[in-house]
């Protein structure tokens, strides 16, 4: 009876007491409305990219689960459009350029089970630097413009950005 209760409340344990806290970003344009859900891991001295990240794999886009972003509406992404609906956003980092993807595997933990076949989308974005500043948490930001939106990707020293355009 204790084993079981044990089980059900660390299945249950708050995902705000994670090492990686959750953090979840929305912009809306209309009636259309974008939302991300993803883990901010923490830099901690560490070098990031090259490193903890390794550059030519696929990353999850956070920590703990991949991270997913949910589409009430049909967007533009980097001029191609995606249906609406729910995705996880995969990466791949480089140094210069990261190949940005929508995947239709869900609820997945890491990138463990990635599979590439079930790609709705992949795409390259040139990495910029944050000019100086050091993000200590891996924080994604929108950056909103009426329709024209920028997914800002951003950690330690490095930063993407990701066009998107909302659909009247």
């Amino acid at each position: 009876m204790f084993l079981i209760a044990s089980i059900i409340s660390i299945a249950q344990e708050s995902k705000t007491n994670r090492v990686s806290p959750v953090a979840i970003i929305s912009a809306q344009y209309k009636d259309a409305y974008a939302k991300i859900t993803y883990s901010q891991p923490q830099k901690h001295g560490r070098e990031i990219f090259g490193k903890l990240v390794p550059y030519g794999q696929v990353w999850r886009t956070g920590a703990n689960e991949a991270t997913e972003i949910t589409l009430t509406k049909d967007i533009m992404v980097n001029g191609t459009r995606l249906k609406a609906g729910t995705y996880a956003i995969f990466t791949i980092p480089e140094k210069e350029k990261w190949t940005i993807i929508f995947n239709n595997d869900v609820g997945l933990w890491g990138a463990y089970n990635y599979n590439p076949k079930r790609d709705e989308m992949r795409f390259e974005v040139p990495t910029s630097s944050t000019s100086g500043e050091v993000y200590e948490y891996f924080t994604m930001q929108f950056d909103q413009r009426n329709e024209e939106v920028d997914l800002l990707m951003i950690w330690d020293r490095v930063k993407i950005s990701v066009p998107i355009r909302f659909i009247n």
